[in-house]
């Protein structure tokens, strides 16, 4: 019989039958598969039962280990609110000095970066033409004075003879406007003298201001022309430091000022860690800059030291208001999640509970608690991670651990914080303030 026919006879279950190969393939595969899972269902077992994991939600915290905490004590003290800008330090006066007159620059009487004090001499321009022109002036004038008194006489003559009838009384008027002109002539002579007198001062710069006088610009020898810049002079001190905020904390720096408080002002370097100088806010703008939505400030600095240079940037930082002997805590204590602001509170039996809080301002890593705590109440700071209400713990380096002292006034190398809303959400405007009063030692 034909190969072909008997391959279409034979049953299809032999000709599809595995070979053995595959069969040992399969079973390799399978094994593998086993151990793999078996491996995975092991390691699940060491994570859930290891002693560092979170325990699982609901009644199985009596089963878990104790959760190390770190614990601080609420306590009383001082929060500083204040407000952050970019400030440039801007003189009181900068005057540019310039000849009033023009002429030779003869002399100059000062050094290059000389303090001067007001009324002090500067330049001296040629005063020769102005001289001579006012002896010209002079001379003019007392010509002009005896022509008023060759007038005064014929007018006193005319007088007796129009009494007699001698002359006409049109005679007698005309010598009366002619004295009148003459005596015009006078006032403008006296005017031109005084005129070059003016000029001869002119020729004799002074300092208008007291401050420090700047690069010499112009040379003597030079022909100076009115207008010419010859040196700057800047007021060192008193200074000023300009800078600008937020149109939505007019009203509360407005209250304060119309209270009669006097704002400080503390000005830090373009870092931000090394304070400069501390002054006082002087004023406000008129009116509120429209493009920015911000108000200009000026704050007043002695800069008796002289650590302010004129044009130079700093970091301002105003004193807006010091809240008093309120209800304190570390700013790590404070979670947020859907119920607002909170803090796990450690009660009997070392469990925590979770307490919602309404904050208030932070400062220097304390924040005003507005309800919530109580003076003396223990709140966790570090592990809350892990925590869930209820949850066993134990306290870390001795059960009510003191809170971190807060950095004291003026630490610019802090982290910046905002003043709180009222239910845990961040403020809007830029906050720093400074703890001064620690809070109480947990007995």
């Amino acid at each position: 019989m034909d190969a072909r026919v008997e391959d279409r006879q034979r049953p299809v279950e032999e000709t599809e039958r595995p070979a053995p190969a595959r069969r040992r393939g399969r079973l390799v595969w399978g094994t593998l598969g086993l151990a793999t899972a078996a491996l995975i269902a092991v390691a699940t077992w060491h994570v859930v039962t290891a002693p560092g994991a979170p325990p699982a939600r609901g009644g199985r915290f009596a089963d878990a280990a104790p959760q190390p905490v770190g614990v601080a004590t609420v306590g009383k003290g001082d929060i500083r609110i204040t407000l952050d800008a970019l400030g440039t330090v801007t003189p009181l006066a900068t005057v540019t000095v310039k000849p009033q007159i023009a002429g030779q620059l003869t002399e100059v009487g000062f050094q290059e970066g000389q303090v001067v004090k007001k009324g002090d001499f500067l330049a001296q321009i040629d005063p020769r033409p102005y001289q001579v022109a006012l002896e010209q002036d002079q001379g003019q004038l007392a010509k002009d004075q005896a022509v008023l008194a060759q007038a005064q006489s014929d007018l006193a003559r005319d007088q007796q003879m129009v009494k007699q009838n001698a002359i006409s009384r049109q005679q007698v008027d005309d010598q009366a406007f002619l004295v009148q002109q003459d005596q015009g002539m006078i006032h403008s002579d006296q005017a031109q003298i005084d005129a070059q007198k003016l000029n001869l001062d002119y020729a004799h710069i002074i300092s208008p201001v007291d401050g420090r006088v700047g690069l010499r610009q112009v040379d003597p020898g030079n022909y100076v022309q009115v207008g010419d810049a010859l040196v700057i002079v800047t007021q060192l001190h008193p200074i000023s430091v300009v800078f600008s905020l937020p149109e939505d904390d007019l009203p509360q720096i407005q209250a304060r000022l119309h209270a009669g408080a006097s704002l400080p002002v503390i000005a830090f370097d373009r870092s931000g860690t090394t304070r400069i100088a501390t002054g006082t806010l002087s004023t406000l703008d008129n009116q509120i800059d429209t493009t920015t939505g911000t108000v200009k400030l000026r704050a007043g600095f002695d800069n008796a030291d002289e650590t302010l240079f004129p044009n130079q940037f700093v970091n301002a930082r105003l004193l807006v208001e010091t809240r008093q002997d309120v209800v304190t805590v570390p700013v790590a204590a404070v979670q947020h999640g859907a119920p607002g602001a909170f803090v796990y509170l450690v009660g009997a039996g070392d469990t925590v509970a979770v307490r919602p809080i309404k904050t208030g301002a932070s400062d220097g890593g304390m924040v005003a608690v507005e309800n919530g705590l109580q003076p003396g109440d223990r709140v966790v700071v570090d592990g809350t991670d892990r925590l869930r209400d209820g949850a066993h713990v134990t306290v870390a380096g001795g059960d009510g651990a003191q809170a971190a002292p807060a950095p004291a006034d003026g630490r610019a190398n802090q982290p910046r914080h905002r003043q709180g809303t009222g239910d845990g959400s961040q403020g809007q405007h830029r906050r720093r303030d400074n703890q001064t009063q620690q809070p109480a030692t947990n007995p």
